[in-house]
């Protein structure tokens, strides 16, 4: 997708993260199916990932998140302008899980609306956000991405229950002051081709659910690996390598690559293909699995609050999701 310009720098004025006390581990799950952590790890990079209570809501989630992006940011609630929730899986369908964000965040001049791009949603909103903020529309917004993924695992298949857990990240946006870093580019982009190899098949107007196929398992989430695999190794790496041309960096320019935390072996594969060596590339995989939209947002707090990259380095996120859809952006912290 086409970028344009704009006199009006938007930057990452403040990021926050919220995950669920429980964690669940490879070993208890091999208590529920035939597997075991050896096999887990090596094929995904996974050691545990953190579950929502049943009380515990996407928005709850989200809402964590937000405020501690606010608070970094220094934005009070009543003086944020915009908030774009990216979820699959809502409080409801409607209202956006996005408003109860709103509610509870007592933010009650901002816009509020949900986005749903499966994994790619935090960088979709972020590109969203930066045209808006850029062009006038607003003065700052709040992008979160939020999934609680336990709520449509089929926790009887072994190939799809290891991978995801519950999350949510979020960023402040804003107009950079002068001195202060930019979102240089981003990019986005869509296969509808892709549809069914990643997807919840159930649950909408072409497949309500119904007495007669409630246990069927079609309101979880259905995987084919090896095909997913080989389209975000390739669609990753394009988009990545499109931010970076569009900022005028090299790979030597870029102090962190954050990329979707879904499988080890596909971040490997990024890595090596963009020539970014593996030191530069932050992954918290291991501790949360795949949380969807919530897992680059995610990724991108612990680095930031640890210290990863400091003010005026380059980073790139990048991210692949069901549709399928693929996002990246590159950074001036």
């Amino acid at each position: 997708m086409r970028e344009t310009t704009s006199d009006i720098n938007v930057c990452i004025a403040g990021t926050g993260s919220y995950v669920p006390a429980r964690i669940l581990t490879n070993a208890e799950l091999a208590v529920m199916v035939d597997t075991s952590d050896e096999w887990i790890f090596s094929r995904t990079g996974i050691r545990e990932r953190r579950i929502a209570a049943k009380d515990e809501f996407t928005s709850h989630l989200a809402t964590n998140a937000a405020v501690q992006a606010l608070t970094q940011a220094g934005l009070a609630p009543e003086d944020l302008e915009l908030i774009i929730l990216a979820t699959i899986t809502p409080d409801t369908l409607t209202p956006a899980t996005a408003c109860y964000v709103q509610q509870r965040l007592g933010a009650h001049r901002a816009v509020a609306f949900d986005i749903s791009a499966a994994c790619s949603g935090f960088l979709y909103a972020m590109k969203i956000c930066k045209r808006l903020i850029s062009d006038g529309a607003f003065n700052n917004a709040l992008i979160i991405g939020a999934d609680k993924l336990s709520s449509i695992t089929n926790w009887e298949d072994r190939a799809t229950c290891v991978l995801f857990g519950d999350g949510a990240g979020a960023a402040v946006l804003r107009r950079s002051k002068p001195g202060e870093g930019a979102i240089i580019a981003t990019e986005m982009g869509t296969d509808g081709n892709l549809t069914h190899i990643l997807s919840v098949p159930g649950g909408g107007t072409a497949c309500p659910i119904t007495p007669d196929n409630v246990n069927d398992h079609l309101q979880t989430l259905s995987m084919q690996g090896k095909e997913v695999f080989k389209v975000a190794v390739n669609r990753m790496k394009e988009a990545a390598e499109m931010v970076i041309k569009r900022a005028g960096w090299q790979a030597e320019d870029i102090a962190c690559v954050i990329p979707h935390q879904a499988n080890r072996r596909i971040i490997d594969a990024i890595a090596d293909r963009l020539a970014v060596p593996n030191e530069r590339v932050f992954i918290n995989l291991e501790k949360y699995g795949n949380t969807s939209a919530a897992a680059v947002a995610i990724a991108l707090d612990e680095a930031h609050r640890t210290g990863v990259f400091k003010r005026g380095d380059h980073i790139v996120l990048v991210v692949f999701g069901a549709g399928l859809t693929w996002a990246a952006a590159a950074i001036r912290w």
